[in-house]
Order: structure tokens, then sequence, then C-alpha cells
């Protein structure tokens, strides 16, 4: 399948926080609390556990103060998304050693292999615009924050 992932139809406000936790791990927590809500995901211990995993092999903070944890499972029927927003930023072990304020958390299938590295290699490159990022962190409300990503090109 050579679909065109858009960023804003895989999330939206209701997949967006602001995390009030100071660590990463209650970080985590608090953004698979919400992706869990989305009925794409089947079996959310499972996710959870598969989430904690990609952070043992290697920390998913991919600097410039974002992080991008990801999995993949066969208990996920397609791509889901939720962004969690922490403005002063928090520990995250990022390879740059910085806080990260911006955690995009994805899940799809075991089967969505090539969508899935396109994925990941479209939120990065849009992330790489500064501009971007300072407008999200800036903006009021979740609302605001995907309105951003709808219409940021």
């Amino acid at each position: 399948m050579n679909m065109v992932l858009k960023i804003s139809e895989l999330i939206n406000e209701d997949f967006i926080i602001d995390i009030k936790s100071d660590n990463k791990q209650d970080a985590l927590s608090e953004l698979l609390q919400v992706i869990c809500r989305n009925p794409k995901i089947t079996d959310c211990p499972i996710f959870k556990k598969e989430i904690f995993n990609r952070e043992k092999l290697m920390s998913t903070g991919i600097g410039y103060e974002i992080a991008i944890p990801h999995a993949r499972h066969k208990t996920i029927a397609d791509f889901v998304m939720a962004l969690g927003r922490k403005k002063d930023g928090l520990e995250y072990e990022s390879i740059d050693d910085k806080p990260v304020k911006l955690i995009f958390m994805i899940g799809a299938s075991d089967t969505q292999d090539k969508d899935y590295i396109r994925l990941l290699a479209r939120l990065v490159l849009r992330l790489k615009n500064k501009t971007f990022v300072n407008k999200i962190l800036a903006a009021e409300d979740p609302k605001e924050i995907y309105h951003l990503i709808k219409t940021q090109r």
C-alpha cells in the first residue's frame, strides 16, 4: 500500500494532552491512558508493554526536545497516535541529553512495515521545522495544537 499518511488524520484533539508528570515513566503512562482510548488498540496492556520494551532497547528521545515512543503489534488494528506536551520539559534520556517537551506516541499493526517507517520519517521531517514546534509549545490548548497540525504544510 502506497498511501500518503497524514498526521492530522491519525490524531485529533482528544488524543492531545498537557503532561502533568515530571518523569519519563509517568509521562509515558499518562500518554498510554490517552492513546488506549482508541478502539484500534485491542489490548492496551500488551501495547503498554511494547512501548516500555522499546524504551529499554534505546530511548526514543530523538533530540531537539522531542520523543517518539512507538511500537508495532498484532493487537493494533491500524495506526494510532497521541501527543503529550510538557512545556517546561522532562528528563527523557534523549540522545542530545536535553529535556523533552513533545512526546508523539505511535502504534501500528505488525503488518504495516513500510508505512510505519514512512510515518516516522514524515513526522520527524515535520518536527525539524522549529517554527512549527514552537507554535505547538505556545498553543493555548489541544484544540489549537490540532489546528496547527492540520494546517501546517
